[in-house]
C-alpha cells in the first residue's frame, strides 16, 4: 500500500510540473488578451475567465472518458489556438501603419470587457484540452485505488488528475499577472507568445490525426518520445529566442545602437 502511496505521489509532483509548464503558456496568452484594458479590469478579466475555465475543467473531468472518444473536441481547440496565433501575427508583421492606424481610431470592437472575457475563457478551454488530455495519459497509468469509479475513472486516478488540475490553475493565476507586467515591458514578447500558442495548436492538431476516429497519424505517434522531445524542444526554443530577442530590441531603443 506504501507504494501504491508513493507512486501516487511521484505522479502528482509530475502533474503538477506539467500543469506548471502549459499553465505557464497559457498565462503568457491570457495577459497578452488583457494588457489594453485599463489595470483594474485587467484583474477581473483574468479572475472571470479562470472561473470559466475552472467550472469546464471541473465538469469536463467528469465526463473525460467519453470527451476522449471525439476528435473533433481536440480538433475545435486545435483550430481556435492556431487561428488566433495565425491573426494576431499577421495583424503584427503585416497590416499596414495605415490599417492599423484604422483600427485604433474605429469603435473597439471586440475590446471591451466581457469580450476579453470570452476571448480569455475561449484560449483558457482550448488550453485545458490539451491538459486534460495529458493528464488522462499519465493518470492511467497508475494502479487503481478504491473499488468505484468517477466519470468513468478510477477514484484514485481521478483524484490525482483533480488535485493537479487544481495546482496548476492557481499556479496561471498568479502568473498572469506577473507577465502582465513583462509584456508592458518587453511588448515584442507578444509575438512569441503567440507562437507557442500556435505550436500547441499544432500539438492538438497532431492528436487529433493520431485519434482512432481519423487515422491518419500512428496512434502512439502522440505519445512517442521522439514526437514529446521536439516539441518540448521547438516549446524552449520560442520561448527563450522570443525573450532574447525582446531584450535585445528594449536594449537597443534605450541606448539608442
Amino acid at each position: 500500500m506504501e507504494a501504491i502511496l508513493l507512486e501516487y505521489l511521484w505522479v502528482l509532483v509530475v502533474l503538477v510540473f506539467l500543469e506548471g509548464l502549459l499553465a505557464a503558456d497559457n498565462a503568457v496568452v491570457m495577459a497578452v488578451m488583457v494588457k489594453h484594458l485599463p489595470s483594474e479590469q485587467q484583474k477581473k478579466a483574468l479572475f472571470y475567465g479562470l472561473l470559466g475555465a475552472f467550472i469546464f475543467r471541473f465538469v469536463a473531468l467528469f465526463l473525460i472518458t467519453i470527451l476522449v472518444n471525439y476528435w473533433q473536441i481536440q480538433a475545435i481547440g486545435a483550430a481556435y489556438l492556431l487561428f488566433i496565433s495565425i491573426k494576431h501575427i499577421y495583424d503584427s508583421k503585416f497590416k499596414t501603419e495605415e490599417e492599423v492606424h484604422d483600427e485604433d481610431t474605429a469603435p473597439k470592437k471586440g475590446k471591451g470587457f466581457w469580450a476579453t472575457v470570452a476571448k480569455v475563457e475561449l484560449a483558457d478551454i482550448a488550453f485545458a484540452v490539451d491538459s486534460m488530455l495529458a493528464a488522462v495519459a499519465i493518470a492511467v497509468t497508475l494502479p487503481a485505488l478504491g473499488n468505484f469509479d468517477i466519470g468513468g475513472i478510477n477514484a484514485g486516478q481521478f483524484g490525482v488528475m483533480f488535485f493537479g488540475g487544481i495546482i496548476g490553475m492557481i499556479i496561471m493565476r498568479f502568473a498572469a499577472q506577473w507577465f502582465v507586467k513583462v509584456l508592458n515591458n518587453y511588448p515584442d514578447l507578444e509575438t512569441g507568445a503567440f507562437l507557442i500558442v500556435g505550436w500547441v495548436g499544432v500539438k492538438l492538431a497532431v492528436l487529433t490525426l493520431a485519434h482512432d476516429g481519423v487515422g491518419i497519424l500512428p496512434h502512439d505517434f502522440p505519445h512517442s518520445t521522439p514526437w514529446k522531445i521536439t516539441f518540448w524542444v521547438v516549446l524552449l526554443a520560442l520561448a527563450v529566442g522570443s525573450w532574447l530577442t525582446s531584450v535585445a530590441k528594449k536594449k537597443k531603443e534605450v541606448t539608442g545602437h
